[in-house]
């Protein structure tokens, strides 16, 4: 009988222990599942881990455990533009996305911006590589650039901008060349700003995720000039 008692003791403080480090884990990956948004791999990771916390607190719970609920958050926004902020061509080109998407579907995010630089890491690119070629972003590792960017754009547009994207039928290459060459030759024949053109008109601003950051740096240059 006391064999028994002292076995049945043993596996509560054991399911207890469990039951107490699994919760002290999942505090800590709610209370920084912040820093897992600018990291990919934390992101990632974090996710697994945390639905195995949970399923094993589940197990292990009773009426007198308490209930934790965390969810890590997604990296990425979809269909998120990241574009040549200073460059007058592309500050027109989404102006013309932001009129005819009526249904909100796409963001856009200036290259020049901090907040482009989680999307840079996850699609394996550089400042300069989205320079060259404009970057859109669908969700977690789909992404596309250059003419193939600007088709995968139109296909969430309504008619007739829609239609535009059976240009998938010319070869990529072609395509490619035609958007390298005007791309190479934009600030020449278009113009180039010294800062992101959206700050000059700012009611475009609701569709920028960077747009607190936008914000923020014209309040700056504001002030120092008075």
């Amino acid at each position: 009988m006391n064999m028994i008692s002292r076995t049945l003791a043993r596996s509560l403080t054991d399911t207890s222990t469990i039951r107490s480090s699994s919760l002290s884990f999942l505090r800590t990956l709610s209370s920084t599942s912040g820093a897992a948004v600018s990291d990919p791999s934390v992101t990632s990771v974090a996710k697994v881990v945390a639905s195995t916390s949970v399923a094993a607190v589940a197990d292990a719970s009773d009426s007198s455990v308490e209930k934790v609920v965390t969810s890590t958050p997604s990296l990425l926004q979809p269909r998120v533009v990241l574009y040549d902020g200073v460059c007058h061509l592309c500050h027109q080109g989404v102006k013309r996305v932001v009129r005819a998407d009526k249904d909100r579907k796409i963001k856009f995010c200036c290259v020049q911006s901090n907040a482009a630089e989680p999307y840079l890491r996850a699609s394996g690119l550089k400042r300069e590589d989205v320079l060259r070629r404009f970057l859109f972003v669908e969700g977690l590792n789909v992404f596309s650039q250059g003419s193939t960017a600007a088709l995968r754009v139109l296909s969430y547009l309504p008619l007739p901008y829609s239609a535009i994207s059976c240009l998938w039928v010319i070869p990529t290459p072609i395509r490619d060349a035609v958007y390298d060459y005007i791309a190479k030759n934009r600030y020449e024949w278009f113009g180039k700003a010294e800062d992101c053109l959206v700050l000059q008109e700012k009611e475009l601003l609701e569709r920028f995720i960077d747009r607190d950051e936008m914000m923020n740096r014209d309040f700056k240059v504001n002030h120092d000039l008075h």
